[in-house]
């Protein structure tokens, strides 16, 4: 019987395991993939407040060896359901099933990616999911940015502050973000729009160096240092939609005191309903839900 399983190992869930171990509890850390979670696909990280610098691995292997410094268990295990049963849950994962007297769900969102061969391989080598995360390293520089909703537009709209030229590509005829991003982009010497266009080949072997487009003129070769794609977001909730309540867009619909529906089960992270995901928004949720998992335990 654990005091607290964390299901999910990256900045939030890692920081709750941490803050929960301060406390004098036993803590399990659940993980299905990589420790560190999205953060390890960041080549570099310069807007974590006390380092200056430091590769997403890097950070995420800092913060997994203090957790096991401090005590953690950690399983690699896909988490399938949690049960409530009132005094304590049962969390399912692979074939077993774990104990503990509260659980915080940590398990991330993942970036939609576009399905190509070679994506996965060229992810910080010149593909990137975050213009906020990455933009300053392409700094006059040619990218591309693949989407046409709000989040392609403002990552548009902030690499055009940092890059010589902005491609914005869009598959559709039109472009479905507000009209305030458009008109800005619109005003932009250094951005084009490229619409009906839709990505079908990265090229480059270790490092990016273009696409491949098809359009309506058909096969288009566009030579490009970066590569952002923004075509969305995709939480992994579904298996505990039993025990917390999901919004519309499958996100966990749970405020910043990080509570679910069911008492002693807390939500922490991108996964949970929120304006802005970063690693400090992450980690301040990992420390709430902790500390709310232990004054749920105390006060039993």
């Amino acid at each position: 019987m654990y005091d607290i399983i964390v299901v999910g190992a990256g900045p939030a869930g890692l920081t709750a395991a941490l803050y929960a171990l301060r406390a004098s509890k036993s803590v399990l850390v659940i993980e299905q993939s990589t420790f560190g979670g999205q953060v390890t696909f960041s080549p570099k990280i310069e807007n974590y407040p006390g380092i200056p610098e430091m590769s997403g691995n890097e950070f995420a292997d800092k913060l997994l060896d203090q957790v096991l410094s401090m005590g953690a268990e950690v399983e690699m295990e896909k988490v399938t359901g949690i049960a409530d049963q009132g005094a304590h849950k049962t969390v399912f994962a692979g074939n077993k099933a774990y104990e503990g007297k509260a659980v915080i769900i940590a398990v991330g969102v993942r970036h939609r990616q576009l399905g190509l061969p070679n994506e996965n391989q060229l992810v910080g080598n010149g593909v990137s999911y975050c213009a906020v995360c990455d933009g300053a390293f392409f700094k006059g520089q040619t990218v591309g940015v693949v989407g046409g909703g709000n989040s392609a537009l403002q990552e548009a709209v902030l690499l055009s502050d940092l890059c010589e030229k902005v491609y914005v590509l869009q598959n559709l005829p039109y472009l479905t973000g507000e009209k305030k991003l458009v008109d800005i982009l619109e005003g932009k010497d250094n951005v084009e729009f490229i619409m009906e266009a839709t990505v079908s080949e990265l090229k480059g072997e270790n490092e990016l160096s273009g696409v491949v487009l098809n359009t309506n003129d058909g096969t288009k070769e566009l030579a490009l240092d970066g590569l952002f794609v923004a075509i969305g977001l995709e939480p992994k909730n579904s298996a505990f939609s039993d025990c917390a309540v999901l919004d519309e867009n499958g996100y966990f619909d749970s405020d910043e005191s990080c509570v679910t529906k069911t008492n002693g089960i807390f939500v922490a992270g991108d996964c949970r309903q929120k304006s802005i995901r970063q690693i400090t928004t992450a980690s301040a949720d990992g420390a709430v839900a902790a500390l709310a998992a232990c004054r749920y335990i105390d006060n039993r």
